[in-house]
């Protein structure tokens, strides 16, 4: 299945995830802007998938980025962001949002466990009023926080060029 067919919108999601249930299988959750790929989101969503039986991630949208990060981000538009995560062999399923939380998809997909990367600690996730409403485990997941888009983008823009 190629990364691009992992990428749903969110009533076939909710159907996939019906149909995991269904089956016995348990539902893992992580989210993020995944904005220029790097081993740090790698890593985050290869301990997410260790924490359930399927692995489904929600990207924000371009707009839901934007608001986040601010002008000039996202990088990389959201489909393309999406098909890249998709093609993750950890990966099942990929969804974008664009809800300025992640709280209604949380809502709707009501995983077993809510995956966060280590910049947070079970106390302070954001969504940490809903998990616990819901009853859905919180793990934290993923390498220390070595890694990030913003540092990425600002090494690209302050090198200097090489002496030709």
């Amino acid at each position: 299945m190629s990364g691009a067919d992992r990428v749903v919108d969110r009533d076939a999601l909710l159907a996939r995830v019906a149909e995991a249930r269904s089956r016995g299988r348990s539902i893992a959750f992580a989210n993020g802007m995944f904005d220029l790929l790097h081993v740090g989101h790698l890593r985050y969503l290869e301990g997410a998938a260790a924490e359930a039986d399927v692995l489904v991630v929600a990207v924000n949208s371009d707009r839901s980025s934007r608001a986040l990060k601010g002008p000039g981000r996202p990088v990389v538009p959201e489909h393309e962001r999406a098909e890249l995560v998709g093609g993750l062999a950890c990966v099942s399923w990929v969804t974008i949002f664009d809800e300025p939380t992640v709280e209604p998809l949380l809502r709707a997909v009501r995983p077993d466990v809510h995956c966060k990367g280590t910049d947070y600690t079970p106390e302070n996730v954001p969504e940490r009023a809903i998990a616990d409403e819901l009853e859905i485990r919180v793990a934290i997941v993923g390498d220390p926080k070595d890694h990030a888009t913003t540092d990425l983008l600002r090494r690209l823009t302050d090198t200097p060029e090489p002496d030709a």
